[in-house]
């Protein structure tokens, strides 16, 4: 399938001589690890009012964040990756506008940051938790900042897209649909064993 179009969906017009069926398969996995980050990261935000009684599931769905956000982030990189790299596809779509193209990175450190540090605190003595701690908090002020104006920036493009892989009538219209699906599915397994696994190294922080 050979696809050209305007800014807001150049992958998705024939253009000869250029297949852009890559661009449309990476921008519909990107969106549907969005919508599954969207929802746990909703769920993550639900403990936070109540965090020491809630210290159990805010645990539980950080470890389990890791995979889904792995293959987020491993999606977005593959299209910055062809993109500077010169595919024709990618290069024809264009990057994002500006702004996301500069808080792109800033989303990703400040998430690394803000997942690393929680998990450090499982790990490390008491002087560094408390660190930690700091570092924790102040990472999940840039990460929110950050990641509101991308969550906005994105979310027409990502409710349009999202919903290609999973519906009947859509799904179809574009190759190895059921590959991407079960990339998303793998990514909510691993997520619920490493959050069982970071439930295990609780340790002191939770009293029985």
């Amino acid at each position: 399938m050979q696809f050209r179009g305007d800014a807001s969906d150049r992958s998705s017009t024939p253009v000869v001589g250029i297949d852009g069926s890559g661009v449309e398969a990476n921008a519909r996995l990107t969106s549907s690890a969005a919508v599954l980050l969207l929802i746990l990261l909703a769920a993550e935000g639900l403990t936070l009012p109540a965090i020491h009684a809630l210290v159990r599931p805010h645990v539980y769905i950080g470890f389990a964040l890791i995979p889904p956000v792995a293959l987020k982030v491993g999606s977005a990189l593959y299209r910055f990756t062809r993109y500077y790299t010169g595919a024709p596809a990618y290069r024809l779509k264009g990057p994002p506008p500006p702004l996301l193209r500069m808080l792109g990175p800033v989303v990703v450190l400040a998430t690394v940051l803000l997942l690393a540090s929680g998990v450090a605190l499982l790990f490390f003595s008491a002087t560094w938790q408390h660190r930690m701690l700091t570092v924790h908090k102040a990472s999940f002020v840039l990460w929110f900042a950050a990641m509101t104006v991308h969550v906005l920036g994105h979310i027409v493009e990502t409710a349009r897209l999202a919903p290609r892989d999973w519906l009947p009538h859509s799904r179809r219209s574009l190759p190895r649909a059921a590959g991407r699906r079960w990339l998303v599915a793998a990514s909510v397994l691993a997520g619920a064993l490493v959050g069982a696994w970071g439930l295990g190294q609780l340790g002191g922080w939770v009293r029985a």
